[in-house]
């Protein structure tokens, strides 16, 4: 993976789990989940307008807006899954105020390079990639 498609904020969010020791990620991961934006008013009473995420053992939801090629993304995911909750948390963190071409070019790894490999299972890993993958085809379905 290349940093030259890692938007700034990711990157920060990346480096920011790389810089504490192993031990100390997850601590990190907790209070991203803490840090998960509430779904827009437009959107609360909607649940027809997300996409459950199959990959995540949780039942996470996800939606991704495009408004004059500015993405804007919204996930829900429950209280009593913090990992995902802070998986969700760093992604509509770091996609919100993308262009479409920015989300895009993210790299389909990128949850893979943040330092929790070894502290949480391939399985969770892969919800949050699943997380990543399906935001990217919203955009390219709505852009």
């Amino acid at each position: 993976m290349t940093d030259t498609h890692v938007p700034a904020k990711l990157a920060e969010f990346r480096d920011d789990f790389l810089d504490l020791p192993e031990g100390d990620r997850l601590e990190l991961l907790l209070e991203f989940a803490n840090e998960l934006p509430p779904v827009p008013a437009h959107l609360a009473d909607h649940p027809d307008m997300y996409e459950r995420v199959a990959e995540c053992q949780s039942p996470v939801f996800i939606n991704v807006e495009v408004i004059g090629g500015v993405v804007a993304m919204h996930a829900t995911a429950p209280p009593e899954a913090p990992t995902t909750r802070g998986f969700a948390s760093i992604l509509v963190q770091g996609i919100t105020g993308l262009s479409a071409d920015e989300v895009l070019a993210i790299p389909d790894d990128f949850p893979q390079t943040i330092g929790l490999t070894k502290s949480v299972s391939p399985l969770r890993i892969g919800g949050m990639t699943g997380m990543l993958l399906r935001a990217k085809n919203q955009v390219r379905q709505k852009r």
